[in-house]
C-alpha cells in the first residue's frame, strides 16, 4: 500500500497570512507545498516569484513543489533554486529547449518536473523520461484556482503510468487541478501518486485542513 502524496497549492490559501497558512497545512499532514508561479505572460494571471518563496522557505521543512507557468525559464532557475524550491516544474512549450532546461534544473540542485497542458499529449515526455522526477498532469487550463475537472485527463494519466511503470524510476505523477473527494480517487485509481489541491484543502479555515487532506488521500495500490 503506498501512500498518495497531497501537495496543498496556496493559490487557495489567505494572501495575508501565508506563512501561518504552510504552518497549518504542515502541521495537518500535507507531505508538499505547492507553489504556483504564474506570468501573466504564458498564462493570464501573476502570483509569485522567488522573493516570495524565500521568505516562506523558513516556515516548512517540507518539499517546495513549484510550477512555473512562465516563459522563458531559463533565466530564473537560479533564482528558484537559491530561494528554496526543491522541485521545479516547467512546461514545454515554455521554451525551444526542455531537455537543456530540465538539466539545468538537476545541475542547480533541484528535482526537474515537466507539466502538461490539457492540449499536450502525453507522448510530448517520452524523450523526457530520464531527466524528470515528477510529471503535472493539469486537468484544468492553467491560470486559476477553482476551475472544474476536465475528464480527458485520465485517459492520459493511464497513458503516463504506463511509459513511467516501463522506465523502472520512481517518477512522481502529479495531477492539478479540479480536485476534490469526488475527483481525487478516481485520478489516484488511473495512476496518479500526488495531489495538487487548493480549495479542496483550504475550505473550512485550519480546523479543517487535517481532514480535508485524510479525505484526499485513501491508501491504495499505485
Amino acid at each position: 500500500m503506498s501512500k498518495v502524496l497531497i501537495s496543498p497549492s496556496i493559490l487557495s490559501a489567505d494572501f495575508a497570512c501565508l506563512g501561518d497558512e504552510i504552518r497549518a497545512i504542515d502541521a495537518a499532514g500535507a507531505d508538499m507545498i505547492h507553489i504556483d508561479v504564474m506570468d501573466g505572460h504564458f498564462v493570464p494571471n501573476l502570483t509569485f516569484g522567488p522573493p516570495i518563496i524565500e521568505m516562506l522557505r523558513p516556515h516548512t521543512k517540507k518539499p517546495f513543489d513549484v510550477h512555473l507557468m512562465i516563459a522563458p525559464v531559463d533565466p530564473f532557475i537560479s533564482a528558484f533554486a537559491k530561494a528554496g524550491a526543491d522541485i521545479l516544474t516547467v512546461h514545454p512549450e515554455a521554451g525551444p529547449h526542455v531537455h537543456r532546461t530540465l538539466q539545468a534544473i538537476r545541475a542547480a540542485g533541484m528535482r526537474p518536473g515537466v507539466a502538461l497542458n490539457p492540449g499536450t499529449p502525453a507522448s510530448i515526455v517520452e524523450p523526457l523520461l530520464d531527466n524528470v522526477d515528477l510529471i503535472l498532469v493539469m486537468s484544468v487550463n492553467p491560470g486559476f484556482g477553482g476551475q472544474s475537472f476536465i475528464e480527458s485527463q485520465l485517459r492520459k494519466v493511464e497513458q503516463l503510468r504506463h511509459m513511467i511503470d516501463q522506465t523502472g524510476r520512481d517518477i512522481v505523477l502529479e495531477i492539478d487541478g479540479g480536485l476534490n473527494r469526488e475527483t481525487a480517487p478516481r485520478a489516484i485509481a488511473a495512476g496518479v501518486t500526488a495531489i495538487v489541491a487548493g480549495s479542496a484543502v483550504f475550505k473550512g479555515g485550519p480546523s479543517a485542513y487535517g481532514d480535508n487532506i485524510r479525505a484526499l488521500r485513501p491508501s491504495v495500490h499505485v
